[in-house]
């Protein structure tokens, strides 16, 4: 089997690109012929072009074309298009007869910041919305009315097109959770299967763990991780917390935090991986719902227990008491009563990060997603192939 690999990678690396380079390596050592077609949006022109290329790219058209015509894959699977491809690379696997698969890793198709986020708080006001002009009038992308009409516009091109009903064979969604929003945004939900990225598989995690200890938070220090909640709660706590992470603003200043706090900056993924080896628990304090928080997976493959704003695709993930605890977002007290409840029970912390361990083996392993994923592909080419006569 041969499958091209479309995505568009972002100014500053996160869940998404680390989820693709994993899945194209897995994809790879299990014997399918893996291609790539992968574009960097650091290098996106500005102004009307730039708009223009949001709706609909010819150059992404082309692109896309060229490299279907170059490769002869029997199968595409598109990740992210945002903004310089565009949707315009399903019309050209459709145009070639080549059948397509659509990873939805965030909101895009249905927000206009992708986030289903507005003022700190959940906000589905234009999900299901033929023209989302809620967006456009709170100025929702980059908080800006022009930028956040064109995303709009985006939307309910692609919406009245039937680019995400009759272009694209199969989606995945990452998590129920995920996929129920989807369908309520008008996905066909006969399309939509619900698998989990690739989450490496660190080894298994030495038996007894009376050496971790502190708290974890690993993230883009943007407002809606959510760091503010955490950084309140921690005030007055007595276990020590190390941050990992930068903010995508490069002159943005170090919030500030009590003497407990470590603020260390952008790690490597091996230097993240020794830092979850070390915790006694991860925090997760996202404001908005998170599409599959892959580092609350990489979290239970460590054998950690997490602390985690409800809401979204985490519930889907944990089991409140079991391998972890649900918080409501940006609840500082309720954030320092888990952790003291936590940490005062270094038995059940441990017993939590043994249960989120078997939890990720069972569900996330990488064998497992493999499976899915490539039934998934087997099953749209077998709806593909010309019915034959008896």
């Amino acid at each position: 089997m041969r499958v091209l690999i479309v995505h568009e990678r972002y100014r500053h690396r996160g869940g998404e690109d680390a989820a693709v380079d994993a899945e194209v390596e897995l994809l790879a050592r299990s014997g399918v012929e893996v291609e790539l077609l992968l574009e960097d949006n650091r290098l996106i022109p500005g102004g009307f072009s730039a708009a223009r290329r949001l709706l609909w790219s010819p150059q992404g058209y082309s692109v896309t074309r060229q490299a279907i015509l170059r490769v002869r894959p029997d199968l595409v699977h598109v990740h992210n298009t945002f903004p310089m491809l565009s949707p315009s690379v399903h019309d050209a696997a459709r145009a070639l007869g080549v059948p397509t698969v659509q990873t939805l890793h965030n909101f895009r198709v249905l927000c206009a910041n992708a986030l289903l986020l507005r003022e700190a708080r959940t906000c589905e006001a234009c999900v299901g919305r033929a023209v989302p002009w809620p967006a456009v009038m709170h100025a929702c992308y980059r908080d800006s009315v022009p930028a956040s009409a064109a995303m709009a516009a985006l939307i309910g091109l692609h919406r009245a097109l039937g680019t995400w009903q009759r272009k694209v064979d199969r989606f995945i969604a990452l998590s129920p959770s995920s996929a129920r929003t989807f369908v309520a945004g008008g996905l066909p939900g006969d399309r939509i299967a619900i698998q989990p990225p690739v989450v490496p598989d660190p080894g298994p995690v030495p038996a007894g763990s009376e050496g971790r200890a502190g708290a974890l938070f690993v993230g883009r220090l943007s407002p809606e991780k959510g760091l503010a909640t955490v950084l309140s709660a921690w005030r007055n706590l007595a276990m020590p917390l190390d941050v990992i992470g930068d903010s995508p603003a490069p002159e943005a200043p170090v919030p500030v935090a009590g003497p407990g706090v470590r603020f260390l900056g952008r790690r490597t993924p091996a230097q993240v991986s020794e830092a979850m080896s070390r915790a006694a628990l991860l925090v997760f304090p996202s404001l908005c719902r998170e599409n599959f928080p892959l580092v609350v997976a990489e979290a239970m493959a460590h054998g950690l227990p997490v602390l985690a704003s409800s809401g979204g695709a985490v519930e889907d993930m944990l089991e409140p008491g079991v391998t972890g605890l649900l918080v409501p977002p940006g609840d500082a007290a309720a954030w320092a009563r888990a952790v003291e409840t936590l940490s005062a029970d270094p038995g059940t912390s441990r017993r939590m990060g043994c249960a989120a361990r078997a939890a990720y083996e069972a569900r996330y392993a990488p064998a497992h997603v493999l499976a899915a994923r490539l039934a998934l592909y087997r099953r749209i080419l077998e709806d593909r192939k010309p019915a034959t006569a008896d």
